[in-house]
């Protein structure tokens, strides 16, 4: 799913849109009615790690105190963001889709912890509510054009990927969503103190939570510290701290644990710069078979007992285990 610089990018998108009022929808989703969402106005869009939040009120109004749109200005032409964390899920989800529906692929990380929205048909009682967007594997928005097919299905057909929501406002303009799961709730739940990319970030947790007898690439996956911490961030962040992903994090010492910490922030930061400046960002070990330096890149399934196992590429040499008795996983074909 995309991660959280791509999940920021998608509120940059919607922010010129709030204050302005459904006229219309569409869309094919099946656990929301589109419907209910026509004649309502757009008074809010909130961000939290892989999570956007929209308000909807029934009345015209200002816009929320509490919406702040990212400075940066929207380059020229940028009219999509399209989700770059692709091929990590092991399993039948990680299959690319091309020409089919994008719903079979609907997905919600089982480790994200956020608000508990209900899910319903929509607003009640005539009072506002926000709508809340988890995005799956594939997940983007789109402004004022459609996705369309870069190639053809199995069957040889072009089929356009399925908008899951369809927005059209007063002024002609419109935002289309897609590969996304929404859910109705009187409130989001935010913690910017979880946030990777929030000036509100609690480095302290963060660090109290990676120094548990557990391996690191586990935490830094858990919502609840690193809330918008993806698998290519956490890919990335344990090559360029020099850390095994196994490695447990009552091992390493607090420097290691703060350089762990640095690499993460300044990894999304610079990835989230880079969207607004149109520029691809480079990675070093996730889906490499050699890193920098030269060396095979090894890659294993790791996740906790019973729980979600995500693909981890890393270098043996360059990101010795801890302790370095342990022999390495095979190796994955």
């Amino acid at each position: 799913m995309p991660e959280g610089p791509s999940v920021r990018k998608f509120h940059h998108l919607v922010s010129p849109f709030v204050g302005q009022q459904v006229v219309k929808t569409g869309g094919s989703s099946k656990k929301l009615n589109p419907a209910t969402l026509q004649f309502l106005w757009l008074q809010d869009a909130q961000v939290h790690g892989k999570k956007l939040f929209l308000r909807f009120d029934p009345d015209e109004g200002t816009r929320s105190p509490g919406n702040n749109p990212l400075p940066e200005p929207l380059q020229k032409g940028d009219r999509k963001e399209e989700a770059g964390d692709q091929k990590q899920t092991v399993g039948p989800d990680s299959q690319k889709i091309s020409g089919q529906s994008s719903q079979s692929l609907e997905l919600v990380h089982s480790g994200d912890h956020g608000s508990g929205c209900l899910e319903g048909d929509g607003p009640a009682g005539g009072a506002e509510k926000w709508l809340q967007i988890s995005f799956g594997l594939f997940g983007s928005i789109w402004v004022n054009e459609f996705s369309r097919a870069k190639k053809a299905n199995k069957r040889g057909d072009w089929r356009d990927p399925s908008p899951r929501l369809v927005l059209n406002f007063g002024d002609g303009s419109f935002l289309v969503f897609y590969n996304c799961q929404m859910s109705w709730g009187s409130s989001p739940v935010l913690k910017p103190t979880s946030d990777i990319l929030s000036e509100k970030f609690h480095r302290g947790q963060a660090l109290e939570a990676l120094g548990r007898e557990q391996p690191v690439c586990y935490t830094l996956l858990d919502q609840r510290y690193f809330s918008g911490l993806g698998n290519i961030i956490k890919n990335e962040a344990l090559y360029e701290a020099g850390i095994h992903p196994l490695t447990l994090g009552s091992l390493l010492s607090p420097r290691q644990l703060e350089t762990l910490v640095d690499r993460v922030v300044e990894f999304s930061a610079d990835w989230l710069q880079g969207k607004f400046q149109g520029r691809q960002k480079h990675m070093q070990i996730y889906q490499k078979e050699q890193c920098p330096a030269g060396h095979q890149v090894m890659k294993e399934a790791f996740g906790p007992p019973g729980g979600f196992q995500r693909l981890t590429w890393w270098c043996p040499q360059c990101q010795p285990r801890l302790p370095p008795d342990k022999p390495e996983p095979v190796q994955l074909s």
